[in-house]
């Protein structure tokens, strides 16, 4: 199996009404010299995943740059250890979710703030929300949705209604595996460049063993069945670009060489179009990493650490 390098407290912290898993990696964990303490590194992850999906990327950065920072992985209500009992996900929950965790951990600096896939959209919500908050701020592959238009709304409200129903009649739950290596294949099926070591080490975080009842030895996805649920609220471009023209950080976009969103999206959003939405950012750069999939932080964990590097000691 993997061996971490970088091992990290896990802790609980109450927000908003549930306990959320944090794992923080901080300078009093590594027998380091002292140096003058630098920004919080706040990692948010994608739907579907959980914070110790960052272990990898944490491993490869350089000593120099952990030395006096913190590193900070929640897991997302209803996702890893983090508490949730919701039927349904509103999206302005993870804004007031990651608000709460920073006056936690930082209440009176900057931080550094990362997010993968939707935590990617969602920390440039926040960014452009709070941009006092945020000192630099790393975008992995959160490329935001297709546009909407008004008159979908009654269908997406029926739709909405129908899928609460399916959660409830346990229609919507997550497949279970016989055991961990079940878990590691899928993992590796869905990121055919995830090493199996990795990936068995990644499925011990991902899912666990059900303790009772009659899937009792099984293994279970670590996350809510409920954020399969679709949102009930129409993705409105206009809301979000402007939002976006508010982020006063430098932002750092980060893409995966083999882009998938012509596989997820088809003609209903496009690479073309995403160039033209970033564009309103005030300050952003680019990169791409590659050969990697939409996992980059996966993939290519020592090529994304020097990226990170590079952009925040800058």
């Amino acid at each position: 199996m993997y061996q971490v390098q970088n091992k990290p407290l896990s802790e609980f912290v109450p927000v908003r009404g549930v306990l959320y898993h944090v794992l923080r990696w901080s300078p009093s964990t590594r027998a380091l010299p002292h140096r003058e303490p630098q920004p919080p590194l706040v990692l948010m992850h994608g739907w579907m995943d959980v914070g110790a999906s960052f272990q990898f990327m944490v491993d490869a950065l350089s000593l120099a740059f952990l030395q006096g920072r913190t590193l900070i992985a929640p897991s997302w209500r209803g996702f890893g250890l983090s508490e949730s009992a919701q039927e349904h996900f509103w999206f302005p929950d993870y804004l007031a979710d990651l608000e709460v965790l920073l006056d936690h951990y930082a209440p009176d600096t900057a931080v550094d703030l990362l997010g993968h896939s939707m935590g990617g959209n969602v920390v440039m919500m926040y960014a452009g929300i709070r941009p006092e908050r945020i000192r630099k701020l790393i975008n992995l592959e959160g490329f935001g949705m297709p546009a909407n238009t008004p008159e979908q709304a009654p269908q997406r409200y029926a739709q909405w209604l129908h899928e609460l129903q399916r959660v409830r009649q346990g229609e919507m739950a997550l497949k279970a595996y016989d055991n961990v290596q079940g878990v590691a294949r899928r993992l590796m099926k869905t990121n055919p460049r995830l090493p199996e070591d990795r990936a068995h080490w990644l499925a011990h975080q991902w899912a666990r063993p059900i303790a009772a009842g009659p899937q009792t030895g099984q293994w279970e996805i670590l996350g809510s069945a409920a954020h399969k649920v679709v949102s009930a609220q129409l993705y409105r471009v206009e809301e979000v670009l402007e939002i976006w023209k508010c982020i006063t950080a430098p932002v750092l976009m980060v893409q995966a060489g083999e882009n998938e969103m012509t596989t997820w999206w088809k003609d209903r959003y496009t690479q073309a179009e995403f160039d033209q939405r970033i564009q309103v950012v005030p300050q952003v750069q680019h990169a791409k990493i590659e050969p990697a999939g939409h996992m980059l932080h996966h993939d290519q964990p020592q090529q994304l650490a020097t990226l990170i590097e590079n952009f925040l000691l800058a």
